[in-house]
């Protein structure tokens, strides 16, 4: 069974631009057929390429522990990290909040200030 160029750069792990540059400088010798594609022996592709292992892949996926005896103690202090961030924050948004309501009490109670000039003459 021969290979094909692209065939014969999956066997090997390499590109297709690979293997046809190799068949160009004479590291490999091909048959061209009239269409332009090659025709790679095998043996002949090995000698230059080794070949490229088999992966075995499993498909089955383990889920990851939520909590596990390594990462247990780190999850505890950056939960605690958490809510103490979350707290602060309700914190400043309630000091914001109270700020604000002071600054419009204080805009509304006062109203418009007079000038200097109209208080001094007209005061």
């Amino acid at each position: 069974m021969s290979y094909t160029l692209g065939t014969a750069a999956k066997a090997v792990g390499k590109s297709k631009a690979t293997i046809s540059k190799a068949i160009k400088n004479g590291k490999i010798s091909a048959t061209k057929h009239d269409n332009g594609s090659y025709t790679i022996e095998p043996s002949e592709l090995h000698r230059v390429y080794p070949p490229k292992p088999n992966e075995t892949v499993s498909s089955e996926q383990i889920e990851t522990p939520k909590v596990t005896g390594v990462n247990d103690s780190e999850l505890k202090v950056l939960q605690a990290k958490l809510e103490a961030a979350q707290q602060r924050i309700e914190d400043l948004i309630e000091d914001r909040d109270q700020w604000r309501q002071q600054a419009n009490r204080l805009l509304t109670h006062n109203g418009p200030t007079k000038g200097f000039w109209t208080r001094l003459f007209r005061g």
